[in-house]
Protein backbone atom coordinates (compact mmCIF):
# COMPACT_ATOMS: atom_id res chain seq x y z
CA UNK A 1 0.00 0.00 0.00
CA UNK A 2 1.43 3.26 -1.04
CA UNK A 3 1.98 6.06 1.57
CA UNK A 4 2.41 9.29 0.60
CA UNK A 5 2.49 10.42 3.96
CA UNK A 6 5.41 8.92 5.05
CA UNK A 7 7.58 11.89 4.91
CA UNK A 8 7.37 12.26 8.65
CA UNK A 9 8.57 8.67 9.35
CA UNK A 10 11.35 8.98 7.27
CA UNK A 11 12.65 12.20 8.92
CA UNK A 12 12.48 10.68 12.24
CA UNK A 13 14.19 7.61 11.20
CA UNK A 14 17.27 9.53 9.63
CA UNK A 15 16.95 11.35 13.52
CA UNK A 16 17.91 8.05 14.99
CA UNK A 17 21.20 7.61 13.22
CA UNK A 18 22.74 4.40 14.04
CA UNK A 19 19.77 3.07 15.99
CA UNK A 20 17.52 0.87 14.09
CA UNK A 21 13.87 1.44 13.40
CA UNK A 22 12.54 -1.43 16.12
CA UNK A 23 10.67 -2.18 19.19
CA UNK A 24 12.45 -2.22 22.21
CA UNK A 25 14.28 -5.73 22.86
CA UNK A 26 13.88 -6.76 19.24
CA UNK A 27 17.50 -6.81 17.54
CA UNK A 28 19.33 -6.11 14.48
CA UNK A 29 22.06 -7.79 12.61
CA UNK A 30 25.59 -5.55 11.60
CA UNK A 31 27.29 -6.36 8.65
CA UNK A 32 29.55 -8.76 10.81
CA UNK A 33 26.82 -10.48 11.61
CA UNK A 34 26.77 -9.60 15.02
CA UNK A 35 23.58 -8.72 16.65
CA UNK A 36 22.67 -5.95 19.19
CA UNK A 37 19.82 -4.90 21.02
CA UNK A 38 18.22 -1.52 19.23
CA UNK A 39 16.49 1.01 21.00
CA UNK A 40 13.58 2.73 19.64
CA UNK A 41 13.79 6.92 19.70
CA UNK A 42 10.10 7.41 20.92
CA UNK A 43 10.47 10.80 20.71
CA UNK A 44 12.03 11.86 17.22
CA UNK A 45 9.27 9.71 15.76
CA UNK A 46 6.45 11.97 17.56
CA UNK A 47 8.60 14.68 17.11
CA UNK A 48 8.47 14.28 13.56
CA UNK A 49 4.71 13.59 12.94
CA UNK A 50 3.98 16.93 14.97
CA UNK A 51 6.00 18.17 12.53
CA UNK A 52 4.95 17.01 9.51
CA UNK A 53 3.90 19.92 7.23
CA UNK A 54 1.07 18.37 5.72
CA UNK A 55 -0.87 18.20 8.93
CA UNK A 56 -3.87 20.65 9.42
CA UNK A 57 -3.15 24.28 10.29
CA UNK A 58 -6.22 23.65 12.95
CA UNK A 59 -4.90 20.81 14.83
CA UNK A 60 -1.28 22.54 15.22
CA UNK A 61 -3.31 25.23 16.89
CA UNK A 62 -4.34 22.94 19.54
CA UNK A 63 -0.58 21.23 20.01
CA UNK A 64 0.28 23.92 22.50
CA UNK A 65 -2.72 22.75 25.16
CA UNK A 66 -2.48 19.07 23.57
CA UNK A 67 1.15 18.31 24.10
CA UNK A 68 0.98 15.56 21.51
CA UNK A 69 4.42 15.13 20.76
CA UNK A 70 4.51 13.93 24.98
CA UNK A 71 1.82 12.14 25.08
CA UNK A 72 2.83 9.68 21.95
CA UNK A 73 6.14 9.37 23.09
CA UNK A 74 4.79 8.18 26.50
CA UNK A 75 2.32 5.78 24.77
CA UNK A 76 5.56 4.49 22.61
CA UNK A 77 3.96 3.97 18.91
CA UNK A 78 6.28 2.70 16.48
CA UNK A 79 6.20 2.29 12.79
CA UNK A 80 4.44 -1.22 11.39
CA UNK A 81 1.78 -1.04 14.14
CA UNK A 82 -1.48 -1.39 14.45
CA UNK A 83 -3.13 1.13 16.52
CA UNK A 84 -6.85 0.91 17.05
CA UNK A 85 -7.75 4.51 18.66
CA UNK A 86 -10.93 4.33 20.43
CA UNK A 87 -13.18 7.43 19.83
CA UNK A 88 -11.07 9.15 17.85
CA UNK A 89 -13.40 12.23 17.22
CA UNK A 90 -12.40 14.14 14.39
CA UNK A 91 -9.01 12.89 14.06
CA UNK A 92 -6.77 15.07 15.57
CA UNK A 93 -4.97 12.03 16.83
CA UNK A 94 -5.14 9.93 13.94
CA UNK A 95 -3.37 12.38 11.92
CA UNK A 96 -0.08 11.65 13.79
CA UNK A 97 -1.26 7.93 14.71
CA UNK A 98 -1.23 7.78 10.88
CA UNK A 99 2.34 9.43 10.13
CA UNK A 100 4.50 7.39 12.86
CA UNK A 101 3.29 3.70 11.87
CA UNK A 102 3.81 4.60 8.12
CA UNK A 103 3.01 2.32 5.35
CA UNK A 104 3.10 -1.07 7.24
CA UNK A 105 1.14 -0.09 9.96
CA UNK A 106 -2.16 0.86 10.24
CA UNK A 107 -4.59 2.96 11.93
CA UNK A 108 -8.50 2.21 13.06
CA UNK A 109 -10.13 5.50 13.37
CA UNK A 110 -13.04 4.30 15.91
CA UNK A 111 -16.18 6.48 16.94
CA UNK A 112 -19.41 5.16 18.13
CA UNK A 113 -22.36 6.02 15.63
CA UNK A 114 -24.60 8.38 18.05
CA UNK A 115 -21.33 10.92 17.65
CA UNK A 116 -22.05 11.53 13.78
CA UNK A 117 -24.24 14.70 15.52
CA UNK A 118 -21.42 16.17 17.17
CA UNK A 119 -19.04 15.18 13.74
CA UNK A 120 -20.76 15.88 11.29
CA UNK A 121 -18.49 15.50 8.16
CA UNK A 122 -14.96 16.01 9.90
CA UNK A 123 -14.34 12.07 9.78
CA UNK A 124 -15.01 12.29 5.87
CA UNK A 125 -12.66 15.44 5.26
CA UNK A 126 -10.19 14.58 7.27
CA UNK A 127 -9.63 10.89 5.30
CA UNK A 128 -11.09 12.45 2.03
CA UNK A 129 -9.27 11.77 -1.39
CA UNK A 130 -7.68 8.87 0.24
CA UNK A 131 -5.02 11.45 2.28
CA UNK A 132 -4.51 9.41 4.97
CA UNK A 133 -4.02 5.50 3.51
CA UNK A 134 -3.83 3.67 6.12
CA UNK A 135 -6.53 4.34 8.20
CA UNK A 136 -9.79 2.54 8.43
CA UNK A 137 -13.23 4.23 9.93
CA UNK A 138 -15.07 2.25 12.23
CA UNK A 139 -18.52 3.21 13.65
CA UNK A 140 -19.49 0.83 16.60
CA UNK A 141 -20.65 0.83 20.72
CA UNK A 142 -17.20 0.71 23.05
CA UNK A 143 -18.19 -3.23 23.72
CA UNK A 144 -18.54 -4.45 20.36
CA UNK A 145 -15.77 -3.37 18.43
CA UNK A 146 -15.09 -4.81 14.99
CA UNK A 147 -11.69 -6.27 14.67
CA UNK A 148 -10.27 -9.44 14.62
CA UNK A 149 -9.31 -11.45 18.14
CA UNK A 150 -5.29 -10.48 19.54
CA UNK A 151 -5.00 -8.29 16.22
CA UNK A 152 -4.16 -5.10 17.66
CA UNK A 153 -0.62 -4.24 18.96
CA UNK A 154 -1.76 -1.08 20.71
CA UNK A 155 -5.34 0.68 22.08
CA UNK A 156 -5.26 4.45 22.59
CA UNK A 157 -8.44 5.77 24.50
CA UNK A 158 -8.03 9.76 24.70
CA UNK A 159 -10.54 11.51 26.43
CA UNK A 160 -13.21 9.07 26.28
CA UNK A 161 -13.33 6.93 28.82
CA UNK A 162 -15.44 9.36 31.21
CA UNK A 163 -18.20 8.28 28.00
CA UNK A 164 -19.10 4.53 29.51
CA UNK A 165 -21.22 6.97 31.80
CA UNK A 166 -22.14 9.29 28.80
CA UNK A 167 -26.01 9.04 27.19
CA UNK A 168 -26.56 10.93 24.04
CA UNK A 169 -30.11 12.22 23.29
CA UNK A 170 -32.12 8.92 22.48
CA UNK A 171 -29.30 6.60 23.33
CA UNK A 172 -29.63 3.73 26.29
CA UNK A 173 -25.83 3.74 26.58
CA UNK A 174 -22.45 3.74 24.50
CA UNK A 175 -21.44 0.41 25.57
CA UNK A 176 -21.68 -1.91 29.24
CA UNK A 177 -18.57 -0.45 31.25
CA UNK A 178 -16.99 -4.30 32.39
CA UNK A 179 -17.54 -5.67 28.48
CA UNK A 180 -15.99 -2.76 27.08
CA UNK A 181 -12.70 -3.25 29.05
CA UNK A 182 -13.33 -7.34 28.38
CA UNK A 183 -13.65 -6.00 24.41
CA UNK A 184 -9.83 -4.13 24.24
CA UNK A 185 -8.62 -6.76 26.18
CA UNK A 186 -9.74 -9.16 23.51
CA UNK A 187 -8.29 -7.04 20.16
CA UNK A 188 -5.02 -6.54 21.76
CA UNK A 189 -2.08 -9.07 21.26
CA UNK A 190 -0.82 -10.70 24.14
CA UNK A 191 1.67 -8.01 25.60
CA UNK A 192 0.09 -5.81 24.12
CA UNK A 193 -0.56 -1.45 25.55
CA UNK A 194 -3.48 -0.05 26.30
CA UNK A 195 -2.98 3.81 26.69
CA UNK A 196 -5.60 6.07 29.18
CA UNK A 197 -5.88 9.67 28.99
CA UNK A 198 -8.90 11.43 30.23
CA UNK A 199 -10.17 14.79 32.18
CA UNK A 200 -9.59 14.40 35.92
CA UNK A 201 -13.05 14.50 38.12
CA UNK A 202 -12.01 15.48 41.83
CA UNK A 203 -10.93 12.48 43.91
CA UNK A 204 -13.68 11.06 45.26
CA UNK A 205 -16.23 11.56 42.82
CA UNK A 206 -18.88 9.43 42.02
CA UNK A 207 -19.29 8.06 38.24
CA UNK A 208 -22.08 9.93 36.70
CA UNK A 209 -18.93 12.91 36.67
CA UNK A 210 -18.73 11.06 33.35
CA UNK A 211 -22.26 11.95 31.72
CA UNK A 212 -22.90 15.24 33.43
CA UNK A 213 -19.05 17.13 33.70
CA UNK A 214 -16.93 14.39 31.00
CA UNK A 215 -14.84 14.22 33.59
CA UNK A 216 -13.99 10.78 35.61
CA UNK A 217 -12.09 9.86 38.68
CA UNK A 218 -8.86 8.11 37.59
CA UNK A 219 -9.04 5.81 40.68
CA UNK A 220 -12.37 4.50 38.58
CA UNK A 221 -10.98 4.23 35.75
CA UNK A 222 -7.93 2.22 37.18
CA UNK A 223 -9.94 -0.10 39.25
CA UNK A 224 -11.76 -1.03 35.94
CA UNK A 225 -8.69 -1.41 33.92
CA UNK A 226 -7.36 -3.86 36.07
CA UNK A 227 -10.33 -5.60 37.36
CA UNK A 228 -10.37 -6.49 33.51
CA UNK A 229 -7.20 -8.32 33.80
CA UNK A 230 -4.19 -5.23 32.56
CA UNK A 231 -1.08 -4.75 34.23
CA UNK A 232 -0.57 -1.78 35.25
CA UNK A 233 2.98 0.05 33.57
CA UNK A 234 3.16 3.41 33.94
CA UNK A 235 1.46 7.12 34.38
CA UNK A 236 2.71 10.52 33.50
CA UNK A 237 1.92 14.28 34.47
CA UNK A 238 2.57 15.52 31.50
CA UNK A 239 -1.05 16.80 31.63
CA UNK A 240 -1.63 17.81 34.83
CA UNK A 241 -2.61 20.71 36.29
CA UNK A 242 -3.62 21.11 40.24
CA UNK A 243 -4.98 24.23 39.12
CA UNK A 244 -7.99 23.07 37.57
CA UNK A 245 -11.67 24.00 38.59
CA UNK A 246 -12.81 20.24 39.17
CA UNK A 247 -16.69 21.46 39.27
CA UNK A 248 -16.57 23.17 35.62
CA UNK A 249 -17.78 21.07 32.82
CA UNK A 250 -15.02 20.55 30.14
CA UNK A 251 -16.22 22.79 27.52
CA UNK A 252 -16.75 25.62 29.96
CA UNK A 253 -14.01 28.56 27.93
CA UNK A 254 -12.58 28.71 31.40
CA UNK A 255 -10.87 25.23 31.46
CA UNK A 256 -11.00 24.08 27.87
CA UNK A 257 -7.96 22.44 26.89
CA UNK A 258 -6.70 23.36 30.33
CA UNK A 259 -7.91 20.44 32.51
CA UNK A 260 -5.71 18.17 34.99
CA UNK A 261 -5.42 15.13 32.82
CA UNK A 262 -4.17 11.68 33.75
CA UNK A 263 -2.57 9.65 31.28
CA UNK A 264 -2.25 5.59 32.14
CA UNK A 265 0.06 3.00 30.40
CA UNK A 266 -1.17 -0.58 30.49
CA UNK A 267 -0.04 -3.81 28.86
CA UNK A 268 -2.44 -7.00 27.84
CA UNK A 269 -0.68 -10.14 29.57
CA UNK A 270 1.82 -11.61 27.46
Amino acid sequence: MEFNKAKGLFVACAALALMACKPDGETSADDTGDTETAVMDYAALAAAAVANESRPEADRSDDEMRKPAAVLTFAGIAPGMRVFEMEAGSGYYTELLSSIVGADGEVVMHNPAPFDSFLGDAVPQRLADNRLPNVTALKADFDNLDVADASVDVVTWFLGPHELYFTPAGVDSLGDIDKTYAEVMRILKPGGTLIILDHAAAAGSPETTGGTLHRIDPVIVKGLVEGAGFVFVEESDVLSNPDDMYDMGVFDPAVRRMTDRFLLKYKKPA
